[in-house]
């Protein structure tokens, strides 16, 4: 199975936001108090070539982002610690298609959560079975799904998730699983959000860990850095303790979204 890595934009966050600080609700108040930006960070989707058909995993962003108003202005965090550069030919289905392949033949949308840098691109698959974790299509389509940064109003309007439940086999570490198809399983790394969950690819001897926001890079996950938005940081820590514990018991190429080496650490894996 080939992975072929797709950047849609980039984005800038607050310093704090890639490792908080403070305990409980104060590490998303210090993450707005920052005044520092980081560089712009890769906003990367993952297309997986497999036998069954191809595999999306997140749909990166959408450029109606650089629109007034398409942000709700009362939300602090999308007024003040966000900065976002994506243009039209940037969203997803120009990609594809840049790459030789027809965003009608993607068979299966993974969604490792549901904000919007995840999700933006999803009006270029009404064809395609869209997968989410149960638990984080019921966050953010619940009564505080905006309060918590989801912004449901924009996805399309025909989009029907399939909930995803882990109740297939232990995965290494991970207690539960789900197949999505041969070699590739979906696991629950809840932290980033509750309801996160990230796609591992067999290739082979091989395993690439596909980690959505896990973490900002490889560094601060072996470092166990915990985000400046997440709302569990006891889950996020038991989360980065599982996957520090698969990537000792074998090689493991780890792929988080915003990580601007991810895609040279894949290619570089590819070429051994």
């Amino acid at each position: 199975m080939r992975i072929h890595p797709i950047q849609t934009g980039t984005v800038a966050v607050k310093e704090r936001q890639r490792a908080g600080k403070g305990p409980g609700p104060t590490r998303l108040l210090a993450t707005l108090a920052d005044r520092n930006f980081t560089e712009p960070l890769p906003i990367l989707a993952w297309l997986v070539e497999h036998p069954d058909g191809l595999i999306l995993v997140d749909s990166g962003e959408t450029a109606r982002v650089m629109e007034p108003g398409y942000f709700p202005g009362w939300n602090p965090y999308f007024k003040r610690s966000v900065r976002m550069a994506v243009r039209p030919e940037d969203e997803i289905g120009p990609q594809l298609r840049e790459l030789g392949f027809d965003p009608a033949d993607v068979r299966h949308v993974v969604l490792t959560h549901l904000h919007t840098d995840h999700a933006g691109g999803l009006h270029h698959f009404p064809a395609s079975a869209v997968h989410a974790s149960r638990d984080e299509l019921a966050l953010a389509t619940g009564r505080l799904g905006k309060v918590y940064g989801y912004l449901p109003h924009r996805w399309p309007e025909w989009l029907q998730p399939r909930p995803v439940d882990f109740d297939g086999p232990a995965f290494g570490p991970f207690a539960a699983s789900h197949m999505l198809a041969d070699g590739v399983t979906l696991l629950p790394t809840a932290g980033h959000t509750p309801g996160h969950l990230s796609v591992a690819v067999r290739n082979g001897d091989g395993l690439v860990l596909l980690a959505g926001d896990t973490s900002y890079t490889e560094a601060l996950m072996h470092a166990g850095a915990v985000d400046g938005v997440t709302t569990v940081p006891g889950v996020y820590r038991e989360t980065t303790g599982r996957i520090q514990a698969l990537v000792r018991s074998e090689p493991v190429v780890y792929l988080p979204t915003h990580d601007p080496d991810s895609i040279s650490r894949l290619a570089a894996a590819t070429r051994e």
